[in-house]
């Protein structure tokens, strides 16, 4: 396939808010794509070159873009570098260039998605001397050979900032309406932006959209799921078998008022467990060789070599996929420590052992995916916490089964909150116990309950340069929910950030986050990728209409990084108004 068609629909996705025209235009693109081309598609549609846990990144800033724009076009790099300061988007302004080359090139040839996706993998293989050099030869080496609506996507995914909107749902529906939705009937009606479903071929559809899901949720892969729908159908999607090594998207939980609203969720007897003030951590087992991932899907096997020893020497089984949390342990009193303490071993790269004696931690493992080959996904909740239990022997200060006990007692579920507490929990959580494991959803299998309002999980859009002795550093900063696949924007953040390291995250660390993510620059302010998750506390949410997310936040304050939070994660709109609307009730 032609790199051209692949831009066309990006352009399709960027002119349209409508989720469903959205639906239909990857839909259209993935019926004429062959198989062996849905794992360059795919990807690309997501704005990736490498799966989600996969390390690797392109390590591509705008400078080696202007240069890359310079050689392949001619024009000066400070006129780009003007041009881009007026508009804001280099893509927009590769995609101007590009219309009018002051240079001709007599050797470019048509552009194949092959070729593109082989030159940005190769990126990210670069390392030594000479790789900026090498780099910018790649991109040029695109650009010279490209349209300019081809220029304008080349120079956005090297960058990682495609702004085409498109979320999982999105692309889950595709595939659905790509290779099943002659047999559901879909048709899009694009004036009436809908499909008209009657009550029968909505539950086909939904049929097939859970097969989809659950398939997505296993593998983690859009190409694979597309791969294996186009191949073998329904069939193909529910023999998807989940694959030791390749993390999944965790099970996350909504918040309840209270213990009684808690068990009115889940129903009672329920299980009741420490909710640790640590971050969650997904291990795996296969051929003796073990693996850790984060809710990121990070691979941090290496910063933990004390966690891998403790797994290998208390937990007895051939293969497993653990969810377990780690919390920081002073070993001298037995006390919990909060995330912040722990939260700089996940970035460690240097003196690792040596961090993990300073900084001890201890792994409390309160779920089993699976277990010696066999998936547990559809086990009931009971019978995996028995599955925790025969493999695992507990060691103090180094590896434990999440504190539990099961009762429908609102007496004695409020007093083993109140010790979770005193202890440094953050609160507990309150889970059904006939419930399977749902990857990656908030669905209501079980609940945490906590003391305090329930916080926001924001990612940083923008930010203003400072004044006075913060004039360099970024002190006001644009926080921004998730909709469908793109950022909208709820408030600025300013408060609970510190000037000192002693005191917590300072202005100066997160500038220094926030510089290679600045897309756009205009006066004072900046636009910047959206990629550093944030912990925001706030007094309330109003109905505003400065944001383009409808709300702002009262008094927000960052509470702290979330560097163990992916986008994925992020706090949804459709959350954030059903807190508003409780919030309203409550007032009332």
């Amino acid at each position: 396939m032609d790199y051209k068609d692949l831009t066309k629909t990006y352009s399709a996705l960027e002119k349209t808010t409508k989720r469903l025209e959205k639906t239909a235009a990857i839909a259209e693109l993935l019926k004429k794509t062959p198989k062996k081309e849905l794992s360059i598609i795919l990807p690309l549609l997501e704005g990736r070159i490498f799966p989600k846990w996969d390390q690797r990144e392109l390590g591509v800033a705008s400078r080696i873009v202007l240069k890359s724009m310079n050689i392949a076009s001619g024009i000066s790099a400070v006129k780009i570098e003007d041009m881009w300061k007026k508009a804001g988007d280099l893509g927009d302004v590769a995609e101007s260039i590009f219309s009018k080359k002051e240079q001709s090139t007599l050797f470019s040839s048509k552009l194949d998605i092959k070729k593109v996706f082989e030159n940005f993998q190769n990126l990210a293989l670069l390392e030594g001397q000479g790789t900026v050099d090498r780099k910018v030869k790649l991109i040029a080496e695109l650009l010279t050979s490209a349209e300019p609506l081809e220029a304008k996507y080349i120079t956005r995914t090297v960058l990682q900032d495609l702004r085409i909107g498109v979320g999982e749902g999105s692309l889950r529906d595709a595939i659905v309406w790509a290779y099943f939705g002659e047999k559901i009937g879909i048709i899009y009606n694009k004036e009436e932006n809908d499909i008209n479903l009657d009550e029968e071929k909505r539950k086909l559809y939904n049929r097939y959209s859970d097969a989809v899901q659950n398939a997505y949720d296993m593998l983690n892969q859009f190409s694979e799921v597309a791969e294996i729908a186009k191949d073998s159908g329904l069939e193909g999607l529910n023999k998807v078998k989940l694959k030791v090594n390749t993390p999944i998207n965790l099970m996350l939980f909504k918040k309840a008022e209270d213990i009684e609203d808690a068990f009115e969720r889940v129903g009672s007897p329920a299980a009741i467990e420490y909710k640790y003030d640590g971050f969650r951590l997904e291990i795996h087992k296969k051929d003796n060789k073990i693996k850790l991932f984060t809710r990121r899907l990070e691979d941090v096997s290496r910063q933990f070599p004390d966690v891998i020893r403790y797994i290998k020497e208390n937990i007895d089984a051939d293969s497993f996929i653990l969810d377990a949390e780690i919390i920081g342990i002073d070993r001298r009193t037995g006390k919990y420590k909060p995330f912040q303490d722990i939260s700089q071993r996940i970035k460690r790269k240097y003196n690792i052992e040596q961090m993990a004696k300073d900084i001890p931690v201890m792994v409390n493992i309160f779920d089993a995916i699976l277990v010696n080959k066999k998936d547990l996904i559809k086990t009931p909740f009971q019978q995996r916490r028995k599955q925790i239990e025969d493999i695992t022997n507990p060691a103090e200060f180094r590896i434990a089964i999440a504190e539990q006990i099961i009762t429908d007692d609102l007496e004695k579920a409020n007093e083993f909150y109140q010790k979770a507490l005193s202890l440094g929990n953050e609160g507990i959580m309150v889970k059904n116990l006939e419930a399977p494991y749902k990857p990656g959803s908030r669905v209501g299998y079980g609940v945490k309950v906590k003391p305090t309002m329930e916080t926001l999980d924001l990612v940083i859009t923008g930010a203003e340069w400072g004044e006075g002795k913060r004039a360099n550093w970024l002190s006001s900063f644009i926080i921004s929910c998730k909709d469908n696949g793109e950022f909208k924007e709820i408030g600025r953040v300013g408060t609970g950030i510190k000037e000192k390291g002693t005191e917590g995250i300072t202005f100066e660390q997160l500038t220094k986050m926030l510089k290679p993510l600045i897309t756009k620059e205009k006066a004072k302010h900046v636009d910047v990728k959206p990629k550093i998750v944030i912990e925001v506390d706030y007094e309330e949410i109003q109905a505003s209409p400065t944001y383009s997310s409808g709300f702002a936040l009262r008094f927000p304050r960052l509470v702290r990084l979330r560097q163990d939070k992916p986008l994925e994660e992020v706090s949804d709109l459709k959350q954030i108004k059903e807190f508003y609307r409780s919030q309203r009730q409550r007032n009332r």
